[in-house]
């Protein structure tokens, strides 16, 4: 019997159910802390909403609360199209989309109602500018807002589907103040205590607003505005939901200022999501009001430009930033169609377009994404020309490569654009004397003292915020959550940090993803809010004079980048390099088991379409294509006809470029076994078998796992134990390992 309850904490599942047990709670003489059940079922029910809403003359949109289909076509007709259709108490934006008529309406409420009992018909918005603010409040009513942030695509794609920038960078002081004293007195009326966020919908052509929601709860966003401003949310609102007033609880980031500070930032932030549709076969790409993404990306910079471009090569290693690109056809009809129907790649659209010559004009008819923005993108455009017209002979002026740096391109994109590569540039830059600054992140823009250990890269900048004397040990973090990489490696890094951190090591954090708790100010010594390539690494690495660098920790990001850490001269801890590439390398991996006579099926490394076919007629289809260095089995397929083969051997030659693709023998109606292992020096210290439910041939994150093996012999376990140490002896392997 617990004294107190935060139902606050734990997103939608929490919620729903502290609405549920609300009598339950009063009968046992639990205090529910922080915001008021009363208040959650206000925010969360859209009719009580408007209705609290309107006593104090606040704009919501015009709507109508429905719970059966003839309802809501009555709505819509009294409303009028086009419309927005909303599941209530559902996350994510489930169920919703945007109708323009009545068979549209129909088939939307028919998925809504699937997920919720009631419906809300409203207004619609679309191509209005979408503004967050996250508000915090105590028990005494004293609240302020602790970060305001804008989307940069207008209303009708969801938040978690959006490119958010904070602080916005659109709005007049007029609105930004508007805003923000609404939401300090929609807050006060609802009685939210500890934190809430509210979203708004606003006119780009008068001042008119709208209130969208209220979330009455730490959201998606929350970690976000947190990683953003260097404010601690949550552990503000776990306070505040105790009765401590804000004026009473320290800033835990700057040590120096209290909570009733609001954060003031010198700095930029964009954050962009990370989609995987292409996993997926039929499936619509489009983005609307249902959220799709699996993850997302955060960077910090000085100025928009910087910003966004490391945003972009963050969310994928294969993007180069903003430039032109062949992820969109440069045709009018692929542009166009991109542009008025957002997918996940419209952004590398609007690249393609200002390449073709479309004006700012005409992308923003197109698309409704303020000209502000569309200015800044056009600006990077202009300087890609201006390299581009660079011979591999030539000389790159300091002016040039300074400016290209400050605008955030890479030198691998540099190097792209003036055919070289990227170390000749990285060369020419370091002989320039042009090098990225290290800033901290103090939240009070540097008025007061605050030493922080939160910090990130930029070239627009004239001195570091830092002194480097630790040459503490860096650990790589996993970046971007997708398909096959999620917390998991997160949590190998926290754990890697942790445990160094009690063998009296000073540390170093590199990781963008502001969903992770390696990302949080108190985890490392020092954390860098920094993109995981061999340029940010080696710039952070001969900053830091750092002791060497893990990479074992991070998945499939860091491995990418072993090689060519190795290659200059940075000292990595655990496995060497060498051995990570004869693991990662099919073709030096299979080659490895044939020497030391371990059992595989058939296999040959190809390079030519003829060789796969022979190699096929000889062994028999079904075979696995597989390329290198990937992640979760990407672009790897079981073949069973020669047609199929061609198509698949192209999509696994564009995963991996520089690495061998191989072909072998798929053994069907097989059982597929994983192991983990940790070794030292190649000797096996431990492991651990796992045995899949399903046959082989799907993927071990897709399958049911049973540990211990449940229907595996005593020998089989035995021989699986002695392969796995003859791989590890063979791989030199210090460190865990996975087979």
């Amino acid at each position: 019997r617990p004294d107190g309850i935060y139902c606050t904490f734990g997103g939608q599942t929490a919620l729903n159910i502290g609405v549920k047990l609300r009598e339950e709670f009063a009968g046992l003489g639990v205090q529910v802390l922080g915001t008021p059940i009363e208040t959650i079922m206000v925010t969360e029910d859209r009719e009580l909403f408007a209705t609290a809403m309107s006593e104090i003359n606040e704009k919501c949109a015009k709507s109508h609360a429905a719970n059966s289909i003839d309802e809501a076509i009555v709505a819509a007709n009294d409303i009028g199209y086009p419309l927005i259709i909303r599941a209530a108490y559902a996350l994510g934006g489930l169920g919703s989309g945007f109708a323009s008529n009545e068979e549209e309406l129909v088939a939307l409420c028919r998925k809504a109602f699937a997920a919720s009992p009631q419906v809300l018909v409203e207004r619609s918005m679309k191509g209005w500018k979408e503004i967050e603010y996250e508000v915090v409040r105590d028990s005494y009513a004293n609240s302020h807002p602790d970060c305001n942030n804008e989307n940069l695509d207008p209303l009708g794609i969801h938040t978690g589907d959006s490119i958010v920038v904070a602080p916005s960078q659109t709005l007049s002081d007029e609105d930004y103040q508007m805003l923000r004293t609404t939401a300090v007195n929609v807050i006060r009326h609802l009685g939210v205590v500890g934190e809430c966020n509210i979203q708004y919908a606003l006119n780009p052509h008068s001042r008119e607003y709208c209130i969208i929601e209220v979330n009455a709860r730490l959201s998606r966003s929350s970690a976000l505005a947190s990683k953003a401003t260097g404010y601690p949310l949550a552990f503000v609102a776990a306070k505040l939901g105790l009765g401590i007033p804000l004026n009473e609880i320290r800033n835990s980031v700057t040590k120096e200022t209290t909570a009733c500070f609001e954060p003031s930032l010198d700095y930029i932030v964009v954050k962009i999501p990370r989609w995987d549709l292409k996993k997926f076969d039929r499936v619509s790409k489009n983005l609307s009001s249902a959220m799709k993404s699996v993850g997302e990306v955060m960077a910090i910079g000085r100025t928009f430009e910087e910003t966004i471009q490391e945003a972009i090569r963050s969310v994928d290693t294969s993007f180069d930033g903003f430039c032109r690109n062949n992820y969109v056809a440069e045709t009018k009809e692929a542009i166009e169609e991109e542009l008025t129907k957002p997918t996940d790649l419209r952004l590398f659209a609007i690249a393609n377009a200002l390449h073709m010559g479309y004006s700012v004009e005409k992308i923003h008819a197109l698309t409704a994404i303020d000209k502000w923005f569309l200015c800044k993108l056009r600006g990077l455009v202009e300087t890609e020309r201006t390299l581009n017209t660079f011979a591999a002979d030539q000389a790159i002026p300091r002016n040039l490569l300074r400016y290209a740096k400050q605008q955030g391109f890479s030198d691998g994109g540099i190097a792209q654009f003036t055919n070289r590569n990227e170390m000749q540039v990285r060369n020419t830059r370091v002989g320039y004397c042009i090098t990225p600054f290290v800033k901290q992140i103090d939240t009070v823009a540097a008025e007061f003292p605050a030493h922080t250990n939160y910090l990130y890269i930029t070239y627009n900048a004239s001195e570091h915020d830092v002194s480097f004397v630790d040459k503490g040990v860096m650990v790589l973090g996993s970046g971007v959550y997708r398909i096959g990489s999620s917390v998991e490696f997160d949590w190998c890094a926290v754990r890697a940090i942790r445990t160094l951190r009690e063998n009296k090591f000073k540390t170093i954090m590199v990781n963008y993803n502001p969903e992770t708790v390696s990302t949080d100010y108190d985890e490392a010594d020092r954390l860098y809010f920094s993109n995981i390539t061999l340029e940010r690494i080696m710039d952070i690495y001969e900053a830091e004079s750092s002791a060497g660098v893990i990479i074992s920790m991070g998945g499939q990001a860091p491995n990418n980048i072993a090689m060519g850490l190795q290659r200059n001269k940075i000292k990595i801890f655990g496995t060497s390099p060498e051995n990570i590439d004869g693991a990662e390398n099919r073709y030096k991996f299979s080659r490895m088991l044939d020497q030391i006579g371990i059992d595989q099926p058939q296999w040959r490394e190809l390079a030519q379409y003829e060789d796969a076919e022979s190699f096929c007629e000889e062994v028999g289809f079904p075979v696995l294509v597989r390329p290198s260095y990937v992640l979760s089995g990407a672009a790897m397929n079981v073949v069973s006809t020669i047609t199929d083969l061609k198509s698949y051997l192209q999509q696994a030659a564009t995963m991996s470029r520089d690495h061998p693709v191989v072909i072998s023998k798929f053994i069907e109606e097989a059982k597929e076994i994983d192991v983990d292992a940790v070794a030292l020096d190649g000797k096996l210290i431990m492991h651990c078998v796992s045995e899949h439910v399903e046959n082989a041939g799907v993927h071990s994150g897709d399958a049911t796992l049973v540990q211990p093996p449940q229907d595996l012999d005593p020998v089989t376990v035995r021989k699986i134990g002695e392969a796995t140490a003859a791989i590890g002896q063979a791989l030199r392997v210090t460190g865990p390992y996975n087979i």
